[in-house]
């Protein structure tokens, strides 16, 4: 299992010096953000001295790139909005496989207009559940067509909530591409740790063997998200569940500062 961190961290927008601050701070791997080169998050072109700056960073600090962030709201109502997000998805997609970054990661949406990770009441709509699995099938036609995998992560806000809607989806599409970003603290809202610790344990047991990475972030039993380890999540219990079931990805922390960035690492690292 190799330790990593979301690259957008660390602050700048030139890889070279965010990939060294990844590296500096005690990380192995990263998930990247074009938004770390200058760029958008999904832009609507990547140029090729991008690609190669970014390649370049990779190199000299040592640190690899896991995943590329390709998130737009595959359930916004309005159609010509997501006709939009996957013109530009497609720009990440091929921008991953020019970097040979395994995996781009995706938001299943809401029917939010405004937030893509804010809920809606129409979200559990089956309308909603209809337009996100349309925006899934095209964007998997792209993603088989450039050898690169897509990473949904259950999230309370967004149309797949759960482990059990991550696996509905991925038996609907049918397709070996579709995989699982696994995040402990989007599981729940509301939990003690005792509560926490059997949501996530059960998550893994669903999930098995569909997970691409995994990731660390915390959160605080009213509620609220937490840095790694400062809340009610039980760490050494989800690694050693991941393990069991065969997990050896990377395990991307986020929702830190930069600052917390090294203790996160050292902490990660000691339950390894």
């Amino acid at each position: 299992m190799q330790i990593g961190v979301f690259a957008k961290t660390f602050p700048g927008s030139e890889p070279g010096g965010v990939l060294a601050a990844v590296r500096d701070a005690g990380f192995a791997v990263t998930q990247f953000n074009l938004a770390c080169a200058g760029l958008p998050s999904t832009p609507d072109a990547v140029p090729d001295d991008v690609i190669r700056a970014i390649a370049a960073a990779s190199d000299a600090s040592g640190v690899a790139l896991v995943a590329l962030s390709g998130t737009y709201n595959m359930a916004h109502p309005d159609n010509a909005v997501r006709d939009d997000g996957l013109r530009r998805l497609k720009v990440v997609i091929e921008a991953a496989a020019k970097l040979s970054t395994p995996l781009v990661t995706l938001c299943t949406g809401t029917r939010n207009r405004e937030d893509q990770w804010a809920h809606h009441p129409d979200n559990a709509d089956p309308s909603a559940w209809a337009d996100m699995a349309r925006e899934m099938e095209k964007a998997l036609q792209l993603a088989d067509r450039h050898g690169v995998d897509l990473g949904i992560e259950p999230e309370q806000a967004n149309i797949v909530t759960s482990a059990q809607d991550a696996m509905q989806l991925i038996a609907e599409m049918g397709s070996k591409r579709l995989r699982i970003v696994l995040d402990p603290a989007n599981l729940f809202e509301q939990a003690d740790a005792a509560q926490a610790r059997a949501i996530v344990a059960a998550a893994i047991e669903t999930t098995a063997g569909h997970v691409a990475m995994a990731h660390a972030k915390d959160r605080f039993a009213h509620g609220c998200f937490a840095t790694a380890g400062q809340g009610v999540v039980d760490f050494a219990d989800f690694i050693a569940r991941l393990k069991a079931t065969g997990f050896d990805g990377p395990l991307v922390t986020h929702g830190l500062s930069a600052e917390e960035a090294p203790g996160v690492a050292g902490f990660l690292k000691g339950l390894l």
